[in-house]
C-alpha cells in the first residue's frame, strides 16, 4: 500500500512539473488606458493624451509558459523594451505599460509584441492633445 502511494506521488509531481511545459501562445493584442482586474484591457483605444499611460496587454486563450516582450517605438525610436518569463494553467493577460513623468510628444507611437523571441504583432497609436 505505501509503495502505491509513493509511486501516485511521483506521478503527480511530475504532471505538476511537466503540465505548462508547451510554449504560451498569444492570440490577441489590446491596447488601451486601463486595465481589468485580469490584466486585460478595460477600454480599448489607439489615441492617447501627452500624460496618460499606456496599456498593452497580450491575451492567452490556453495553457503555456515562455517569455513574453515588449519593444515601444516613437517613429522609429527605440523608447523602451521591457520582457517578462509567464506561465499559465488556461487563458490569461500579460499587461506592459508605458508612461512619461513630462509627457509623451505629440506624434506617432507603436509598441511591438514578441513571444519567445518572435515578433508576433504591432499596435500602433497616436500622442495627440
Amino acid at each position: 500500500m505505501f509503495r502505491n502511494w509513493r509511486l501516485a506521488a511521483a506521478v503527480v509531481a511530475a504532471v505538476a512539473l511537466t503540465g505548462c511545459s508547451q510554449p504560451i501562445t498569444v492570440d490577441t493584442i489590446q491596447l488601451g488606458r486601463s486595465l481589468n482586474a485580469d490584466q486585460s484591457i478595460a477600454s480599448q483605444t489607439t489615441t492617447f493624451k501627452p500624460g496618460e499611460t499606456v496599456y498593452v496587454s497580450a491575451l492567452n486563450s490556453a495553457r503555456g509558459e515562455g517569455t513574453i516582450s515588449v519593444r515601444w517605438y516613437m517613429g522609429q525610436q527605440l523608447l523602451s523594451e521591457r520582457e517578462k518569463r509567464v506561465s499559465f494553467q488556461g487563458a490569461g493577460a500579460t499587461e506592459f505599460n508605458i508612461s512619461s513623468a513630462t509627457g509623451f510628444p505629440i506624434g506617432d507611437y507603436s509598441v511591438e509584441v514578441i513571444v519567445n523571441g518572435t515578433s508576433i504583432g504591432t499596435r500602433k497609436f497616436n500622442v495627440s492633445k
